[in-house]
């Protein structure tokens, strides 16, 4: 395997910009390739699906085309690859569609450590039905979420399990594979968010034990579109449509209004930009993908083991939580100073963080708030050592 963080660093014309960007939490930066597609796009006649002419059977190819690679990414079948403008959005026509059918004492299990998208659906779901949220909660200490609560928390009432795949805010890696055979002997369907996952890691939907993951492109420098994909097919034709056309099938059961044409061939771009990060990566995409996550997966685990060595050792920083496995997104407060006082401290210096006040989710959950917050930061594929030391350099003159 060979990941050449310098190769990777001059596909992003933003980078030009002279910081250091550590908040790929929010979204990477695009790489060229995927803004001249989508730029290209804007500039070829494309029309609606349906017609004889070029125009139309270009929207097609482009809506064909971003389900195959989506497909691609998680190990699917594109017939299960449902596009929209962003995961929260589809996770709320999912929750919305699936919880239709839901009686009152039905059950829906979501998690601390999840993001609100993969929450809120499902607890306003749980509401209109009468039904019951239970929670998996975090171990405060490790920010780890304990598999084995959910032997507990899950019956035969359980409806779904939301859980993400990795926490965008702490890093930790909850084990899919036990919380998923619990989810699943109880007769639940599983949903995974795997939007902070799929840049850093290959994808698996079949080894996640997912029934239903959702990702977001611009996670890992794609364009603001989701997509929610379907293990079983079969499942989009069993749920209520909330499609304009009356006869819809399929994945377009969930899509509603037109497709972003042009924002879908950059997300098609996005993929193959995945899947070259290894340059050493032959095969089919799905094999490219494969190899190419796994080098990044492998360079990450470096870095970010180097970064949280030199912070537990700076006499300023200390980093949240301990998880064995996680993908390289971390937060940290900062001894005697507020974490939006932090964050503009790093950005004197040229380093781009986030500041997270506590009061929703993991941290407030951690009571980070009562501490004045925490300072959020992400690596990325372009993120190198020196950039690393430089936000190092830059906590030590601090307060």
């Amino acid at each position: 395997m060979a990941f050449d963080v310098a190769r990777v660093r001059g596909l992003f014309p933003a980078l030009g910009d002279g910081w250091v960007h550590l908040d790929s939490p929010a979204g990477m930066q695009v790489p060229e390739q995927v803004a001249t597609a989508v730029s290209t796009a804007l500039r070829a006649p494309v029309s609606g699906p349906g017609g004889i002419f070029p125009a139309s059977q270009r929207a097609e190819a482009i809506v064909d085309a971003a389900r195959r690679a989506v497909a691609d990414l998680v190990g699917a079948d594109p017939a299960g690859v449902v596009l929209g403008p962003s995961s929260a959005v589809l996770l709320q026509r999912l929750a919305d569609a699936l919880g239709d059918g839901w009686l009152l004492g039905d059950e829906v299990v979501v998690s601390r450590l999840d993001h609100p998208a993969n929450v809120s659906p499902w607890q306003r779901a749980a509401q209109r039905s009468g039904g019951t949220v239970r929670w998996a909660e975090i171990d405060i200490e490790t920010c780890e979420l304990p598999a084995w609560q959910y032997d507990e928390l899950v019956s035969a009432r359980t409806k779904v399990v939301a859980i993400t795949a990795a926490s965008g805010a702490v890093g930790t890696r909850p084990d899919l594979g036990k919380i998923a055979e619990t989810a699943h002997n109880a007769g639940a369907l599983v949903v995974v968010d795997a939007s902070s996952a799929a840049p850093f890691m290959p994808l698996d939907i079949v080894a996640m034990g997912a029934d239903v993951l959702v990702v977001s492109a611009n996670a890992w420098g794609g364009p603001p579109v989701g997509a929610l994909v379907f293990r079983d097919a079969k499942l989009l034709d069993r749920l209520p449509s909330v499609a304009l056309e009356a006869g819809a099938r399929g994945p377009e059961r969930l899509e509603l209004g037109p497709h972003p044409y042009p924002l879908l061939a950059g997300l098609v771009a996005s993929v193959d930009y995945l899947a070259a990060l290894d340059d050493a990566a032959v095969g089919p995409r799905r094999e490219r993908l494969t190899s190419s996550l796994g080098s990044v997966k492998s360079y990450q685990a470096g870095l970010l083991a180097h970064l949280i060595n030199e912070l537990r050792w700076s006499r300023n920083a200390m980093v949240i939580g301990d998880a064995m496995r996680r993908v390289p997104s971390l937060a940290f407060t900062v001894t005697g100073v507020k974490a939006v006082e932090a964050v503009e401290h790093l950005a004197e210096r040229g380093v781009c963080a986030f500041a997270d006040p506590g009061q929703n989710g993991v941290f407030s959950v951690l009571g980070v708030g009562e501490i004045g917050g925490a300072v959020r930061i992400g690596l990325a594929h372009y993120t190198n050592q020196m950039e690393v030391d430089q936000l190092i350099r830059a906590l030590a003159d601090i307060g």
